[in-house]
């Protein structure tokens, strides 16, 4: 008996840009399922920035609104002095954004954000606990095998598994990615303490001192009353065996400590934090081979120090349906290609500026990022 189930499009991966993905598939007509190797949807990661290039997606998707409603509004991205508190630079979002860019910039919490997308998918078509362990091309199909025993075969496979993507591995062989020589610290804020300073705290600031250490700070609610800060801070290796450490207020300090009088109060407000590993990969050569095709950090990994990480994982998501809507799924090799050079100059350049860590740090007119519109760029 074949025991074999027989799909059209598979995504693996049900992270923010794999929901987007299953999304804008089933949109645009498309039957999709998805895999995913969490037991179960939680409240997982803490802050995200989602840009007005992305609003327009998840407008698209019918989305926009639900997200703009629990997300915070920052009336400025600011970038200031860690220890004298002087303004490098205000770059306007709120109603700027709207008017010059089509949509709002939104800071969120990353659980928020990934519910709504997941309660907007076929509950019937999303398959969690599925880690992937097995992949064949067998040329008229891809079958795929997962640790619980299922086996699934599909005619084209979208990879959005992450830095550590099978996909990935199968098209271009097993490679770690590096270690960059740098940590991120995350922590939600005690809102209690961090009034008791009695020092108005932005929305939306980077914090910055010599050696581009920082400290990204915002709110992740739309009443404010969720603080959200993560850092950038060199650290020679990497010797923890999980994905991320236990951190601690007195390591914040020892990092930060002495600093403007309003940084000070963000550290005395912290509670639990804990620090994650930075991981780099060059810009990759290969983004499909055969039934195969890789859209976020599966294929351009980046550092955070732009917020459009899972920003570039959800165009990647938007134009690759344009691609398959426009050719359809039969003529698949030709939509992976427009997709791959729709993508692959602009995601390049936004990895690079993140590994920099240099966005924003100054005046700068950010409209090539955020004024992006995927439903109008030209696939050539």
């Amino acid at each position: 008996m074949d025991d074999i189930q027989r799909i059209d499009i598979a995504v693996v991966g049900a992270g923010l840009g794999g929901a987007a993905a299953a999304a804008l598939l089933a949109r645009a007509g498309f039957s999709v399922h998805s895999f995913e190797q969490a037991p179960e949807f939680t409240r997982l990661g803490a802050g995200i920035h989602i840009g007005p290039n992305v609003m327009k997606i998840f407008r698209h998707l019918g989305l926009e609104d639900r997200l703009a409603a629990i997300g915070s509004h920052p009336g400025h991205w600011f970038s200031r002095d860690g220890m004298t508190g002087e303004y490098l630079s205000e770059i306007p979002l709120g109603e700027f954004a709207l008017k010059e860019y089509g949509a709002p910039y939104i800071t969120i919490h990353r659980g928020d954000m990934h519910a709504v997308q997941i309660a907007a998918l076929d509950a019937s078509r999303v398959h969690f606990g599925h880690r992937l362990t097995g992949l064949e091309d067998r040329g008229t199909d891809v079958l795929l095998s997962f640790e619980n025993g299922r086996q699934v075969a599909a005619s084209l496979v979208i990879g959005a598994d992450g830095i550590n993507s099978m996909i990935r591995e199968t098209l271009l062989g097993p490679e770690k990615p590096r270690y960059s020589g740098w940590v991120g610290h995350r922590a939600l804020v005690d809102m209690e303490k961090l009034r008791g300073s009695g020092l108005a705290h932005e929305r939306c600031v980077k914090w910055w001192w010599e050696k581009s250490r920082h400290i990204m700070a915002y709110a992740t609610k739309n009443d404010g009353s969720e603080y959200y800060y993560v850092t950038g801070v060199p650290e020679a290796s990497w010797d923890h065996a999980g994905s991320f450490a236990e951190s601690s207020r007195e390591e914040m300090e020892a990092a930060f400590g002495g600093s403007h009088s309003m940084v000070q109060a963000l550290i005395d407000a912290t509670g639990a934090v804990t620090k994650w590993p930075f991981w780099n990969r060059d810009p990759m050569g290969l983004w499909s081979r055969g039934r195969l095709v890789m859209i976020g950090d599966a294929c351009h990994p980046m550092r955070p120090h732009m917020a459009q990480g899972a920003c570039m994982a959800i165009e990647d998501a938007a134009i690759l349906v344009r691609c398959l809507e426009l050719t359809g799924m039969e003529d698949y090799a030709t939509a992976f290609g427009l997709y791959e050079r729709a993508r692959k100059d602009r995601a390049t350049k936004v990895q690079t500026i993140s590994n920099a860590n240099t966005w924003l740090k100054e005046p700068e007119d950010p409209a090539w990022v955020y004024a992006y519109d995927p439903f109008a760029v030209e696939l050539a």
